[in-house]
């Protein structure tokens, strides 16, 4: 209890870095999964050499662990935000560890399109840009709703691990007092909000899929 106003901050400040850093990667994640997706081999709008570079540039921040791109993109934090460290310091960190992954799933999302519709779509005269909105987004709401769920989650658990060197938040609230000075309550506290909120984005990310499902 005496830690409570520290508490609440560090609650406001994981809020703020998933609110932002998830934001960021929804619109990049998504742009880059639909351009993997309509660009590759016997896609709509098939362009070989920017899908390999795409793809591997994809694979290349995927393969990196999350703590060394925190240590990697200090420069590039500093550069756009103004620092390293703190809620601003770790969104640039966030959004390529998680923006790669959700454009993943979004390209997963999209490849379980029934090619027929894309092709239907085309033989009535639709532009790609038609078939992108209205067919390969519109009937894939449900999948990209779950995947937009797996990588809320798991940037929660990235948010955590961004206290680790002075992002702020639980992960930072939990080493700092619960690990650093042995206090297990602020360890339990922590875990069980977080378990918590992973409870409640499931549940919300299951609910939306279900009602976009036709």
């Amino acid at each position: 209890m005496k830690r409570l106003p520290e508490f609440w901050k560090a609650v406001g400040d994981t809020i703020l870095m998933e609110v932002w850093a998830g934001s960021i990667c929804f619109v990049v994640g998504l742009f880059l999964g639909v351009v993997l997706t309509v660009t590759r081999p016997g896609g709509i709008l098939e362009r070989p050499a920017l899908y390999h570079v795409l793809d591997k540039l994809v694979n290349l921040f995927r393969s990196i662990p999350f703590i060394i791109l925190l240590t990697a993109l200090m420069p590039l934090s500093r550069l756009l935000t103004g620092t390293a460290i703190y809620v601003r310091g770790a969104i640039v960190p966030l959004v390529f560890g998680a923006a790669p992954f959700f454009t993943r799933q979004v390209e997963s999302a999209l490849a379980q399109m029934d090619k027929g519709l894309v092709e239907a779509a085309l033989s009535m005269g639709s532009s790609p840009l038609e078939v992108i909105f209205r067919v390969y987004l519109r009937e894939s709401v449900a999948p990209i709703a779950r995947g937009t769920t797996i990588t809320a989650i798991s940037l929660l658990g990235l948010t955590a691990m961004a206290g680790a060197v002075g992002a702020g938040g639980l992960g930072d609230f939990a080493i700092r007092y619960g690990h650093d000075r042995n206090m297990t309550d602020i360890t339990w506290v922590t875990v069980i909000l977080l378990v918590a909120a992973v409870s409640v984005v499931q549940w919300l990310g299951e609910r939306i899929a279900r009602r976009s499902t036709h």
